[in-house]
């Protein structure tokens, strides 16, 4: 029977459980006499950044070209919402952070898709309508047009079923506050 390798965490939550408890007592000092929040300890520091790493190796996250954007944010993040961890509630800062970083990357994901369709669009205008561009340098379309014409459909579809669905909720909202209206109104009669 081979021997089962012992796991090795990158982070260790009793001690990032810790140094996070005393942070927050300082911060809190600090606060209660009037000066700025202290800078967060490199131990902290050093964690939400290791988490971030580790979190954008991942196979939903690893092969977007702007993983360093998704870090950072996921690191911005974590530091704008370090005082919202209630240690009374969770024992768990590591999954605390890990989703606030998971949250970040979806966030720039969406983002940068926006930014993609924004030029993709242009692009596209840009051919169907015969204009060109008169600057100093060519403009290099190096995305296939079957590729850029597919994205801006999916895109676009996207937005449409989101639209849809804002309506169809609007709807089914106004439906059950005119029903609850109509019964006080017959409660009302009798």
């Amino acid at each position: 029977m081979a021997k089962r390798r012992a796991t090795r965490n990158y982070v260790n939550n009793r001690d990032l459980l810790d140094a996070l408890i005393a942070y927050k007592a300082l911060a809190r000092e600090a606060e209660d006499a009037g000066e700025g929040r202290p800078r967060v300890p490199d131990y902290i520091g050093t964690c939400i950044f290791q988490i971030a790493t580790r979190l954008a190796t991942k196979p939903n996250f690893s092969g977007y070209s702007y993983k360093e954007d998704m870090i950072s944010d996921g690191i911005e993040n974590c530091l704008l919402y370090i005082m919202n961890f209630n240690e009374e509630k969770s024992q768990n800062p590591f999954a605390y952070f890990t989703q606030i970083i998971w949250y970040a990357f979806l966030r720039r994901i969406a983002k940068e898709k926006k930014q993609m369709y924004i030029r993709f669009k242009s692009s596209q205008h840009m051919i169907v309508t015969g204009g060109t561009y008169t600057g100093e340098s060519d403009i290099q379309i190096n995305t296939a047009a079957e590729y850029m014409n597919d994205f801006i459909k999916d895109f676009e579809d996207k937005l449409a079923r989101e639209k849809a669905k804002k309506k169809a909720d609007k709807a089914a909202k106004e439906a059950a506050a005119e029903l609850a209206a109509n019964e006080d109104n017959n409660q009302a009669e009798e």
